[in-house]
């Protein structure tokens, strides 16, 4: 049976209902997304459409105001349209995939499927987004034809953000549909799929609540606070800052309390839960259920935001004591072996570190760790079937670099199973079967395949679905095509070279120049197909290497300064005309020269979550690889004849003055970072390497080298003016200061074209020649350096 998706019913509008409604409109479904009829409405309100849609609508008003922004561009929500149960149910008889987020009652969710049967065509899809009652409760009473095509898909909130969407079949689902399922979620709305069992919380918040009691039940133990806590359960172990309790905060209380009290009560053979059901909730978490402090709902929780400020205008955070259940200014940790342990960069080293000593914080980790190590196994198979998969919905949807099994391997296959053995954690039978057989670790790299160790047949096998996935770790057991301190270049077959940038934060050092020229010169040389430029990191540049500029600068070194200038132009260029494509694969933070980069290429694919930006102004500067000249060359292609010209010219200029960033992909095609018809969106990060591989094999067909521009035409003084104008008025509303002034006048200079008495035809390298002495001439003035010192310092802009 062949499926597909075009239109899509939401039931519910809920948070979570406008999120999914939201994200399924970020990937181009049209939506329906329905909700009970408006209440109180007077005689005439209830003959007016938008009145009666006015649950659904508000909500979605909600959510287009809402940051962080559910929709990766505010007019995509012109894809959703909006309704209620009472007059428009009949329309999902148009539907391909009906979707119910309703609240969390069986009751309500069963009337909700009777009126789904009711109206939906035979064969279309019916999901339920459940985050913990049976999907097979849900299935009860209903048709062969709908039980045939009805199964879990648990999103995770917010639905954009996190990539988690667990599918959990019924035994009545079809086999394709969940096959499709599987393929679509990760292909088409960007998710990483996860096949669940029908158990109570599925995998990633059974894993997780879990992971959320153990800490709590250790906070007591050794006496940390909630600040320590956090620490200890954030960065340093590869997780988000939020740590543990401040994530309690982000979720709800009462969120995490019903879902926690749910698997509590739900949960069947399982040691570690079964002990709980007797036993109360710690005290803190009773005292803030009963105080209503909820996080960041009502403001309080573990964390209180006040309404104070301190001397340097920071709100004041203010946080629980554990012990006195009183709030108290929340204090910094100081902790030395994660102070130590911060210097060590390759994560399983660090790992082994923090378990190895005697202090409290490595006793709390090795205690926590020989708990969910244990725990995971312990689930498999009751929950999955796979280790991946675990790891997956993990990684997937609480953001953790690194899954249980993941972590074990960092840790070490002996080193874990000792931690557990002396804990006294129970080890489940097959990672005795798995040690007998000689295997030593959970995951391997073989012939550029990521394997998983299969608990049934005690082999390793290739994780399905990843054969799509360039992962650039695989190649690291070959020998590099050419590499140096800040970049490694890999072969990945098919006469493809991949770029990857390494140095710190994958920042733009002369390395990597000097890499992309070496490359590009063998690849034309010995006939290469191509080059895609790419990396697997979360961000894939920060811009250029400040540091080195910053230290050249205070040194007056103007000369060497503006060789790395003119070398990375020159970089750029060779790499717009070289005679094979290159093709960048991004994502995360596109900025300042890697912009240049990705903007110099033949083509671009980009993960959605990409945020791109010419920041350089934010440190004094303006973009001087190329990025001034090509929003100049990108405006005078959008020049028509007999146009107006400069509102164009003033749209192009905005986006460097003002250090635009986009907040997604889709919007770097307005800042015009991004180009229709050059660049490309990939909904899943995982495939961008593969899919700029794909894109460079298409190009290498017919490659015709692009040559130098000629002809990009520039308005000179006319432009000028106008933009001179538009900076005053940046300037009077306060939107720049002076020195900000000065900055967005040399970057008007050069997308001008300079001091021009009239509009004329330029080639690229004149703009090239102009924004290089601008550049030079903003890093010779004091204020610029002290916004790169001061960057560098605090980690955010000086606007002097």
């Amino acid at each position: 049976m062949q499926f597909r998706i075009k239109k899509v019913v939401v039931l519910g509008s809920g948070v979570m209902g406008s999120g999914i409604a939201c994200q399924l409109a970020n990937v181009g479904l049209e939506v329906l997304m329905l909700d009970i009829l408006q209440t109180k409405l007077s005689e005439v309100e209830k003959n007016t459409e938008a009145k009666r849609n006015g649950v659904a609508q508000n909500a979605l008003n909600k959510a287009i105001k809402s940051k962080p922004a559910p929709l990766y561009n505010k007019k995509f929500a012109n894809r959703i349209t909006v309704g209620n149960f009472e007059d428009d149910f009949p329309k999902i008889k148009d539907a391909d995939w009906i979707i119910e987020v309703v609240v969390e009652r069986l009751d309500i969710k069963h009337q909700i499927f009777e009126r789904v049967e009711k109206y939906r065509s035979p064969g279309s899809i019916v999901s339920s987004n459940t985050s913990s009652i049976p999907i097979s409760l849900l299935a009860e009473g209903r048709s062969d034809d709908f039980k045939k095509h009805f199964c879990g898909t648990h999103f995770f909130n917010p639905p954009r953000y996190l990539r988690l969407l667990e599918i959990i079949p019924t035994s009545h689902t079809l086999p394709e549909l969940v096959d499709f399922f599987m393929h679509y979620g990760e292909i088409n709305i960007g998710k990483q799929t996860v096949l669940c069992k029908d158990t109570p919380a599925f995998i990633a918040n059974r894993i997780g609540v879990m992971s959320g009691v153990k800490v709590f039940e250790l906070t007591e133990k050794y006496d940390f606070t909630i600040e320590e806590v956090d620490l200890l359960t954030g960065p340093i172990l590869g997780r988000p800052r939020t740590g543990t309790y401040r994530l309690q905060d982000l979720v709800g209380i009462d969120t995490g309390d019903k879902v926690t009290n749910f698997v509590v009560q739900n949960v069947k053979g399982d040691n570690f839960f079964e002990k709980l059901v007797d036993l109360p909730s710690p005290k803190f978490f009773t005292f803030l259920l009963e105080n209503n402090f909820l996080g960041d709902k009502t403001a309080k929780g573990f964390y209180e935001k006040t309404n104070q400020k301190d001397e340097n205008g920071r709100t004041i955070i203010n946080a629980l004591d554990l012990k006195t259940l009183t709030y108290r200014p929340s204090v910094r940790p100081k902790m030395g072996l994660i102070k130590e342990a911060k210097a060590i960069e390759k994560i399983d080293k660090r790992l082994q570190f923090l378990i190895s000593k005697k202090e409290k914080e490595s006793q709390f980790l090795k205690e926590y760790f020989a708990a969910i190590l244990a725990y995971s196994a312990q689930r498999v198979p009751e929950i999955s079937d796979t280790c991946y998969q675990v790891d997956d919905a993990m990684s997937a949807g609480y953001v953790w670099d690194y899954g249980p099994f993941e972590y074990w391997d960092l840790i070490g296959f002996e080193k874990g199973i000792a931690l557990i053995n002396e804990a006294g954690e129970d080890l489940p039978e097959w990672i005795n079967e798995m040690k007998a057989s000689g295997a030593n670790c959970f995951y391997k790299y073989q012939n550029g395949k990521k394997k998983y160790y299969d608990q049934i047949t005690h082999t390793y096998k290739i994780i399905p679905g990843s054969d799509a996935f360039i992962i650039l770790d695989t190649f690291r057991e070959n020998s590099p095509v050419i590499k140096n301190t800040e970049c490694t270049v890999h072969d990945i077959g098919d006469g493809v070279m991949c770029l990857e940038f390494q140095s710190k934060s994958n920042a733009i050092g002369e390395g990597i120049g000097r890499a992309t020229a070496e490359a590009i010169e063998l690849a034309e040389n010995e006939n290469w197909n191509g080059i895609v430029i790419g990396n697997n990191a979360k961000q894939f540049s920060v811009g250029a290497n400040l540091v080195n500029i910053g230290m050249l600068a205070m040194q007056k070194q103007f000369d060497p300064l503006e060789k790395i200038v003119d070398d990375f132009q020159r970089v750029n260029m060779r790499m717009r005309t070289s005679k094979i494509p290159v093709v960048a694969a991004a994502q995360g933070y596109v900025f300042g020269g890697g912009c240049e980069i990705a903007m110099h290429c033949d083509a671009g694919i980009y993960a959605a979550e990409t945020y791109v930006g010419l920041v350089e102004v934010g440190v004094g500067l303006l973009p001087g690889g190329g990025g001034t000249k090509e929003l100049a060359l990108r405006a005078s292609d959008g020049f028509y004849e007999g146009d107006v010209k400069i509102p164009m010219l003033i749209d192009h200029f905005k986006s460097i003055a003002t250090a635009a960033v986009s907040t997604s992909a889709a919007e770097a095609f307005d800042l015009h970072y991004l180009k229709e018809g050059r660049d490309f969106i990939s909904h899943n990060v995982k495939r961008n390497i593969g899919e700029a591989k794909d894109k460079v094999l298409e190009l290498a067909k017919d490659y015709v080298p692009p040559s130098e521009r000629n002809d990009v035409e520039v308005l000179g003084r006319g432009g000028l003016g106008a933009l001179y104008s538009a900076i005053n008025e940046f300037y009077l509303g306060g939107y720049m200061s002076a020195y900000d002034v000065e900055i967005a006048q040399k970057v008007a200079h050069v997308i001008c074209g300079g001091d021009l008495t009239s509009a004329q035809k330029v080639s690229e390298r004149y703009l090239l020649d102009i924004e290089r002495e601008g550049f030079m001439s903003l890093l010779g003035n004091q204020k610029t350096l002290d916004r790169i010192q001061y960057l560098l310092m605090n980690n955010k802009p000086l606007r002097n």
